[in-house]
């Protein structure tokens, strides 16, 4: 049976045994050697895989997991993150050697890991031959990067250098739409490269933005050997990521199941995220010690254990918070243009305030447990890019509001800079740019910061159309009027 089915001899033991449910190619192998119906048998399967993965969680089940799931790993959980070292070790060389480097990977390749987890760590340990570290400071550029880093770009005033570790680097493209402000910052960055700057600065791109950075000389120079390739990890890199936790943790990880991960994942671009979020997913289906591949399938397995966790969560919400949920998704995501792909906006818990505080709060909170979503002082965001494509519903929600949420990125940062501008009545809304706002967007789209700007921009325009109105009765009147009689001398 076993050379009939293709299936070990050991895990067909073990499914007779009736220990755990097996997979289902284990069971569909018992079916055809019994002269079963498979149709029946897989509907019976698919059952009781739910009814697994709908079990109550135990009480160790409580302790924090093994896998980050979505989320990038933090300083904190270098000891959970493997498969990484000779990449972190040729970072580590060429940040010693070099005043400014860069590491370029695709979305899901672990670049935000690699700085955080990889090199911080490595840098905080005191090392002879390395410079001395006189500070350390990770910050992502955000909407207005100068204004709001302004002060972190200054060295500290020690002996020994300033690290400057940039995460998320595209966002001075997909979130900073002011290219005086973008270029100011990264000439500040470029400082670094003059060795009496006591600054360091290693920044982490999406490989689909290298063409962008290229945009500037400056920065094509210092990126020329000074760039790190995070490019995909191999069998045996990978076998680490997902053995080596589950053993921190005192755990085993079913071989069967490694081998499935391991044919899945390799040579699949971008699949780490995918990865780590199903392994998440079947820790808390485990039996016992083990990780096995029938969790790990009602899990949803490499592609659907993404969209299994998100239709739980969209499922188990009210139809208000269920559109409050689609609210605040979209908030947090910037549309892609042309061959640019959607990426995550991170956004500020005020500009998720849409009146009703309580369902926000809950909603955020249980995307955040289900860590697809991260909270971080007092941003919201998405834990991983890889929501926007492994979720349908996400995707269709995006598609479906595309042009909208172009709309009303736009509108989000006119009245960002109305307010930092002292509510400068320049900086208001004005002719098709004001009317296409009005058309299209609700006030239940917008925050109390972006209400009042519309409102001051439709109160500006009333104004100034009463005072054309005023001025042109004024001109039609000196027009009809009776001309003067001529004076005589």
């Amino acid at each position: 049976m076993a050379q009939r089915a293709r299936q070990g001899a050991s895990t067909l033991s073990q499914a007779a045994a009736g220990e755990r449910l097996p997979t289902l190619p284990v069971v569909l192998a018992y079916v055809r050697a019994c002269g079963g119906d498979p149709e029946d048998w897989e509907a019976r399967w698919r059952q009781a895989a739910a009814e697994v993965a709908a079990e109550p969680r135990t009480k160790d089940q409580d302790a924090e997991p093994p896998y980050r799931g979505l989320a990038r790993f933090e300083p904190g959980d270098a000891g959970l993150f493997f498969g990484r070292d000779q990449l972190t070790d040729r970072l580590l060389e060429l940040t010693r050697s070099r005043r400014f480097t860069a590491v370029f990977g695709p979305s899901g390749s672990g670049k935000s890991s690699l700085l955080r987890a990889g090199l911080i760590p490595r840098l905080r340990i005191e090392d002879q031959s390395g410079p001395k570290l006189a500070a350390l400071r990770v910050l992502t550029p955000g909407e207005h990067p100068l204004r709001t880093h302004e002060q972190r770009l200054v060295p500290k005033d020690a002996d020994g250098d300033t690290w400057l570790i940039v995460d998320q680097f595209e966002e001075l493209y997909t979130l900073c739409h002011d290219p005086d402000d973008r270029d100011q910052f990264i000439d500040r960055l470029l400082t670094a490269t003059d060795p009496a700057s006591q600054l360091r600065v290693v920044i982490a791109v999406r490989a689909d933005f290298l063409g962008r950075c290229a945009e500037q000389s400056a920065l094509t120079a210092v990126l020329q050997d000074g760039t790190v390739l995070a490019g995909p990890m191999s069998r045996d890199e990978l076998r680490q990521a997902i053995v080596k936790p589950a053993q921190a943790a005192g755990l085993i990880v079913e071989r069967e199941l490694t081998t499935r991960i391991l044919d899945e994942v390799e040579g699949e671009p971008g699949a780490l995220p995918l990865m780590s979020h199903a392994l998440l997913e079947t820790w808390y289906r485990r039996k016992g010690r083990a990780l096995t591949e029938a969790a790990y399938e009602a899990a949803g397995g490499l592609h659907g254990a993404i969209a299994r966790t998100a239709e739980n969560v969209h499922g188990d919400l009210t139809p208000a918070q269920a559109v409050l949920a689609r609210r605040i998704l979209l908030r947090l995501i910037t549309p892609g243009e042309g061959t640019t792909p959607d990426t995550r906006r991170p956004a500020p818990h005020s500009e998720l305030d849409f009146g009703n505080p309580f369902d926000t709060a809950l909603v955020i909170e249980r995307l955040a447990r289900a860590r697809l979503l991260t909270l971080e002082h007092d941003t919201v965001d998405l834990a991983h890019e890889a929501l926007i494509t492994g979720w349908p519903r996400l995707r269709e929600w995006i598609e479906q509001d595309r042009e909208l949420l172009r709309l009303h990125r736009a509108l989000t940062e006119a009245a960002q800079t109305w307010t930092h501008l002292n509510r400068d009545a320049g900086a208001l809304y004005r002719g098709s740019r004001l009317t296409a706002v009005e058309e299209n967007l609700t006030p239940d789209h917008l925050t109390s910061t972006e209400q009042a700007f519309l409102t001051a921009s439709v109160t500006a325009r009333e104004q100034e159309r009463r005072a054309a109105t005023r001025a042109s009765r004024r001109l039609r009147r000196l027009r009809t009027a009776r001309p003067w009689p001529p004076c005589w001398s």
